[in-house]
């Protein structure tokens, strides 16, 4: 049985059914929907109102419910979790003051004093209850499958503050989940709407204002003193508004006008706020990534295409037209940082750009160049590259650079451009050849769904892939827990990118943007312990 406790930090994060868990990550949208940042002038620590962009609207705030990241930033201000992660990867301690896990189990001991907004206490009842209520799936909390493994079962003891979570089926992540997971009492769990709009805080603040569409008041809980490592709430700004700002232009005026306090910056607009030298964090994320479609009847269910694609593209020439020059080569393939494994599985793994290897491996597999077009069986090599417009017109360009060398290659290439809703349904439809689909999840076991199992609608395998050595490796990796398992599940995913099965291009910073404060960052946004007020 691996054991351990800790002391400082934080982080976080399925309708019962998966397909919610995909709405999730694909595309990255829990790591990098919501903006966050700053504080107003020098007042103290704890002075007045901190004023936050954030890009949409959250939705429902009630925490077994809400998936969205705006959302899910927001509420990481107002609930506790059981653990947190540090941003070498590992866990420390939260509301359980210590743990031990297995891979199919856990066991939290909750710390004594911790309380909800009301003043009642938060007990390891209120904690099993939640694990509970989500992992019945009537309940349809898309925390299901992210925080909560999909057979968990928790049983509390009152007189050790201990909660035990089992499960039916490997889940060997049980422990870092479970920071995913936003705390709150009992009582509250028989009405999960009523926490649309409010709070039952078990963390630093409380929701005290909601204007929908325009902004989120909350302040601070001066009785707050079991945040992480046993930090406690007197170093906090008095009072957070998050304020609705769509257009990233705006909210950059606003920013360098002093009229909102920090935003995400992710476009053009950084160049401004560097020159005035805006200070910023950031966290990195996968931003580009090729998914084929290995479903019988594409072409891109023949390796040999795969490869010889791959080897057409400038990689690194797409990465930097993806990004205008601001990313760098993915060295992951999807895992966002804090996260337990974080080992290189991409350098050396692909193959490399050279057209002569992948007119060669065409030939090998039965193409023939035909009138300047690689033919087989007399239908010419067409593919369309789906992508979604939401990632802007770089993203728009890149794609479009890949078509230009797929057809001077003799490829009948289109690009197919589509909404960020309208992507997931592209590629559920099955109608697709292959896409820009970065993925983004907080932990190794959350990417098998993805590629493994059965293809939509059954499950979220949407480009049918069928690799031995991933699921072989990965069936390893699960029976381990937490980071023991790191070197097995790092050899998995290595595996998908050395068949081809998904191309990993480029990574790039999310960049939080701040004045008047300074503030840590991980891939869910701002780390609401490390917020404090600063001079400038």
């Amino acid at each position: 049985m691996a054991s351990t406790a800790g002391s400082e930090t934080r982080s976080r994060t399925r309708r019962g059914t998966r397909s919610a868990a995909a709405t999730a990550t694909v595309l990255g949208v829990v790591a990098t929907a919501a903006a966050c940042g700053g504080g107003s002038a020098a007042n103290g620590a704890g002075g007045s109102a901190v004023v936050f962009a954030v890009a949409a609207d959250p939705g429902t705030l009630s925490p077994t419910m809400a998936l969205a990241g705006t959302a899910l930033s927001m509420n990481s201000f107002s609930y506790d979790t059981l653990v947190h992660i540090a941003a070498d990867g590992k866990v420390v301690s939260g509301v359980a003051e210590k743990w031990s896990a297995t891979a199919a189990s856990a066991q939290f001991t909750i710390r004594s004093g911790v309380t909800c907004e009301d003043g009642s206490p938060l007990t390891a009842d209120d904690v099993a209850a939640e694990y509970n209520h989500i992992a019945d799936p009537k309940n349809q909390s898309p925390l299901l499958g992210l925080s909560v493994p999909v057979t968990a079962v928790a049983k509390a003891d009152r007189a050790s503050r201990t909660v035990t979570v089992t499960t039916t089926k490997p889940a060997p992540f049980v422990v870092e989940m479970s920071r995913l997971l936003p705390l709150l009492c009992k009582k509250s769990l028989a009405s999960p709407a009523a926490l649309a709009k409010a709070t039952a805080a078990s963390g630093p603040y409380r929701l005290t204002e909601a204007v929908p569409g325009d902004h989120y008041t909350y302040v601070k809980r001066d009785k707050y003193t079991w945040g992480p490592g046993g930090s406690h709430a007197t170093d906090l700004p008095g009072k957070l508004v998050f304020k609705v700002v769509a257009n990233e232009s705006t909210a950059a005026n606003l920013l360098m006008a002093g009229q909102i306090n920090g935003a995400v910056i992710n476009g053009a607009d950084q160049d401004r706020l560097d020159a005035a030298k805006v200070k910023n964090e950031s966290s990195e994320a996968l931003s580009g990534q090729f998914l084929f479609n290995q479903a019988a009847g594409r072409p891109t269910a023949d390796p040999a295409v795969r490869r010889a694609l791959v080897s057409v593209l400038d990689l690194e020439q797409l990465a930097n037209v993806a990004t205008g020059g601001k990313g760098k080569p993915a060295t992951g393939i999807g895992e966002t940082a804090p996260t337990p494994c974080s080992g290189d599985t991409v350098t050396g793994n692909l193959p490399a750009h050279d057209t002569g290897q992948a007119a060669a491996a065409l030939t090998a597999a039965g193409w023939a160049k035909s009138g300047g077009t690689w033919a087989k069986d007399g239908k010419p090599l067409a593919v369309g590259l789906s992508y979604p417009t939401s990632q802007g017109p770089q993203v728009a360009s890149a794609v479009e650079l890949a078509v230009q060398q797929w057809t001077s290659f003799g490829v009948k290439a289109s690009a197919k451009p589509t909404g960020s809703s309208s992507i997931l349904s592209t590629l559920s439809g099955g109608d697709w050849d292959v896409a820009w689909a970065p993925i983004g999840v907080a932990l190794p076991d959350q990417l098998t769904q993805f590629y493994d199992g059965p293809p939509p609608p059954k499950g979220n395998n949407f480009g049918s892939i069928d690799n031995p050595d991933y699921r072989r490796l990965a069936a390893q990796a699960a029976a381990k827990p937490g980071a023991s398992g790191c070197a097995l599940w790092e050899a998995a995913d290595a595996a998908l990118v050395k068949h081809v099965d998904i191309v990993p291009i480029v990574s790039r910073p999310v960049r939080y943007y701040g004045k008047g404060i300074t503030f840590q960052v991980d891939g869910g946004g701002v780390v609401p312990s490390t917020l404090r007020r600063s001079a400038g």
